[in-house]
């Protein structure tokens, strides 16, 4: 028999330290948001299924917990992304004819973990913009999500951009069945030069030989122009790679310390992305600090096929590739029923001071506060003295 006291697996309780460290950095990348001009709104945790799970296709109802409502009888799903319901709330709820800004930070839960060490219950933040179809929204959510991790403490970020449209330019025109798509897609995904072979054969031979090219364009900014010479020229490959172009002059003028790379196989998220994606990556990181990139038909399900663009991330991730923040200084101070000292703490607290009052018999607890100082009886005045 199991303890009582174990958690499911990839389930974890978040201790005081981090704890608080996840709360900084949660308050200090929504301050951001907000100086951009995103709304903070909250979704529920869970919802009618078919409501969370509309448009985000197979592999976002395999990572989500469905359960039956007890009032209803209808299946209710535990959310396993925030950006359908985010999507559902300016579709329905707002229903703005203009631009809008929104933002969020709540827990979201996966029915089995992203890798081996992943948590299942990540800490998603994010942030969207709605009603603007132009490069400059895409561009807007890159400057915030840089500027994002360079206030978490992250240095020496990768911007990873990529874009939809040039696969499905290569296949444009193409009878495709679902399932060969799939296996395309994971092919190009894994750079399996073999399999996309196999897959390719009946294609055009014009086709088939850009699909064999897309997995050896990755790199810097001279993959565009080899992707000119050996992708066909079709309006919506020529599209997609003016913009990336563009995206990438205005980061670099942006963020000279950033550096920018594509990888026009990536294709993560293909069902849902419909133009320019991205990823941010820093030394040290397992994985891609954040994501994101254009998904214009995200509200199309709930009426409204409005232009989108966005990232998210897990600040669970985030905390634990930035640098420790020092621990908070704080002062110490006895445990007593003496009005003079219990006023002078309620004073330093109200300026802001960490007070760690030392009960009776636990004089090594505050653990999280690097106690600097203490209160001390003066000539029957309780004064601040360095430790």
């Amino acid at each position: 028999m199991s303890s009582a006291w174990l958690l499911p697996e990839h389930i974890a309780d978040v201790l005081p330290a981090e704890a608080r460290r996840l709360e900084a950095l949660r308050h200090t990348l929504l301050e951001m948001a907000r100086g951009y001009g995103f709304e903070l709104v909250m979704p529920p945790l869970l919802e009618h299924l078919e409501s969370l799970l509309s448009g985000t296709g197979r592999a976002l109802d395999l990572r989500t917990f469905k359960l039956v409502d007890q009032l209803s009888g209808r299946s209710l799903g535990i959310r396993a992304d925030a950006t359908p319901q985010v999507a559902r709330i300016d579709a329905h709820l707002l229903n703005r004819d203009g631009v809008t800004r929104l933002c969020y930070c709540g827990p979201v839960l996966h029915t089995r973990p992203q890798s081996v060490q992943a948590t299942r219950e990540p800490l998603q933040l994010g942030a969207e913009i709605y009603g603007h179809a132009g490069l400059e929204a895409d561009l807007e959510v890159q400057d915030l999500a840089l500027d994002g991790l360079r206030a978490a403490g992250l240095s020496d970020l990768v911007l990873d951009l990529a874009d939809a449209r040039i696969v499905r330019g290569v296949l444009s025109g193409l009878a495709v069945e679902a399932a060969v798509l799939n296996e395309v897609v994971a092919a190009l995904a894994a750079k399996d030069i073999a399999a996309l072979a196999r897959l390719s054969a009946p294609f055009p031979a014009d086709s088939r030989s850009a699909l064999l090219a897309l997995p050896g364009l990755y790199g810097d900014l001279s993959v565009l122009d080899e992707a000119r010479r050996c992708l066909p020229a079709r309006p919506m490959i020529v599209a997609a790679l003016d913009d990336l172009a563009w995206l990438a002059r205005q980061v670099g003028r942006a963020h000279p310390d950033v550096r920018v790379g594509f990888d026009l196989a990536d294709m993560g998220g293909y069902a849902y992305y419909s133009g320019a994606r991205f990823a941010v990556y820093a030394p040290g990181a397992a994985d891609a600090l954040l994501r994101g990139g254009r998904y214009d038909e995200v509200g199309a399900v709930f009426g409204r096929n409005r232009p989108a663009v966005g990232f998210s991330a897990d600040l669970k991730l985030l905390a634990a590739s930035s640098a420790p923040p020092q621990r908070r200084t704080g002062i110490r101070a006895p445990w007593s029923e003496d009005a003079v000292l219990r006023q002078a703490v309620r004073r330093l607290r109200g300026q802001g001071e960490t007070v760690v009052c030392i009960l009776p018999g636990h004089e090594h607890e505050g653990e999280e506060f690097d106690c600097d100082r203490e209160l001390v009886a003066v000539d029957g005045q309780w004064v601040l003295r360095a430790l």
